[in-house]
């Protein structure tokens, strides 16, 4: 079946000659093709299994869903007869015309989507180590717990070396070396932050510098600014030592160049950097109040729309890895903004009389409300205009509560019911708070998209 769906996909593309690239993500199958004219979208559309189309980027992108995409990816590169890497891909669309902010936040966001599913797992399994301990299933100093424990701290205490890899392949760079670098700031010799109040840590005096030997467990912004200028060393080496020595010289100068700046320069920079951001995101947190909330959670949909959320990461992590802030307040408010297209489209499922967008408005709508919010938000709410508006209601309403009730969690990229999990370790009210305002969303939405309507596609 997913084969014969591989073949009319590519034949209603434009053919196998019209497609330069083929990559795919969690939901979305991507094209990069020659000649958009060529494609029949509607045809597209129609197939088995679709459940949206849209363009980003120079993109064509059809939506499939979790768990079908990959397999529907695998048919179509098989018929293709190619499977460029996603690298490729990357490289094509980096020359593309996109405004300095845009670029940034694209960036960010190609160097974390790759990451997100270990800070899934890791933060679904913080989530289960937090109920255990709150409904006390295992005494707290059970082997089992202790196991868990360890399990679900490794993708962020080795955040720096996957950060690192990510970001030295979407600079450009050798991503080992980005990698190598990340284990740089995780090294056993340097004190990780949570121990500062009961331990201090060593230093180095070079040069008249007093530099502490810290780690960067946890955090983004280091690795990053590190990353980049060793992109950058390495770059300027490359055209300058002969090539029959590029494999021995290039990476002992990138390595040690990098590395002694990162300790010296980038890092303690970085965390001045980071805590300004965190501590500027904190208090329009707790001065704007609601008001933030409700901003946010209104137009939270409306960034997903540019595929820009992913780049938010990096803010979340930054929050998490701050001492004085240490919890994440602002995945609360996203998930808010993605049940509420999720309540958008049950209201449209109840009232279409198509049953071509009814097999898609249900199905897409559950999605959804566990975290996924790309079907139903490309698939029907966009499309149908009013919706896309009814959801960004309810998502502001839900924001500005879960704002208002000071609901945080202690992890990232959940969203939905999944993200029960993480807000539970901060206690049943929290908990509770968060369900109420995951009902207001939902619920407010439907109401919307009920009272707003919508104008129908002919079948």
């Amino acid at each position: 079946m997913q084969k014969e769906i591989a073949k009319e996909l590519l034949l209603l593309a434009g053919g196998k000659n019209n497609i330069n690239s083929i990559s795919h993500c969690t939901t979305r199958l991507r094209f990069e093709v020659k000649d958009e004219t060529k494609i029949d979208i509607r045809a597209i559309e129609n197939l088995q299994g679709v459940q949206g189309t849209f363009f980003r980027y120079g993109l064509f992108q059809i939506i499939f869903g979790a768990g079908v995409v990959n397999k529907i990816y695998k048919e179509v590169v098989c018929v293709w007869e190619a499977s460029p890497s996603e690298e490729a891909v990357q490289e094509k669309h980096a020359s593309r015309k996109l405004n300095p902010v845009t670029t940034f936040a694209k960036t960010l966001s190609d160097i974390f989507m790759p990451i997100i599913p270990a800070i899934t797992a890791n933060g679904l399994l913080m989530g289960l180590i937090g109920m255990i301990q709150v409904f006390h299933w295992f005494s707290a100093d059970s082997p089992w717990i202790k196991m868990l424990d360890l399990v679900s701290s490794t993708a962020f205490i080795l955040l720096p070396i996957l950060v690192g890899f990510s970001a030295a392949r979407q600079f450009g760079s050798n991503p080992f070396l980005g990698a190598l670098i990340g284990g740089l700031l995780t090294h056993p010799d340097l004190l990780d932050p949570s121990m500062l109040g009961s331990k201090t840590p060593a230093s180095l005096d070079i040069w008249g510098l007093h530099i502490p030997l810290m780690g960067y467990q946890g955090a983004i912004i280091p690795i990053l600014l590190s990353v980049y200028i060793m992109s950058k060393i390495e770059k300027l080496l490359k055209t300058i030592v002969p090539k029959s020595l590029d494999v021995v010289i290039i990476p002992f100068i990138t390595v040690m160049v990098t590395g002694c700046l990162a300790l010296i320069v980038m890092n303690p920079a970085a965390v001045i950097i980071g805590q300004v951001i965190s501590q500027s995101i904190e208090y329009i947190y707790h001065h704007a109040g609601i008001a933030a909330g409700a901003l946010f959670g209104g137009i939270y949909s409306t960034i997903v729309l540019s595929g820009l959320h992913h780049s938010f990461y990096a803010i979340e992590a930054t929050l998490l890895a701050d001492p004085h802030v240490g919890v994440n307040f602002l995945v609360p408010i996203w998930s808010m903004a993605n049940v509420a297209q999720g309540g958008a489209g049950l209201a449209v499922f109840f009232k279409t009389k198509q049953s071509s967008l009814k097999k898609i408005a249900l199905p897409a709508s559950l999605t959804a409300f566990l975290g996924i919010v790309e079907p139903i938000v490309f698939g029907v709410n966009v499309k149908l205009i009013r919706p896309f508006i009814g959801a960004a209601i309810g998502g502001a309403l839900g924001g500005a509560y879960v704002v208002g009730a000071h609901v945080v969690s202690n992890s990232y990229g959940l969203t939905g019911i999944p993200m029960i999990s993480i807000v539970l370790p901060f206690g049943v009210a929290n908990f509770v708070h968060y369900m109420i305002g995951f009902l207001i969303a939902a619920v407010s939405a439907f109401i919307a998209t009920l009272f707003l309507g919508f104008k129908e596609e002919t079948e």
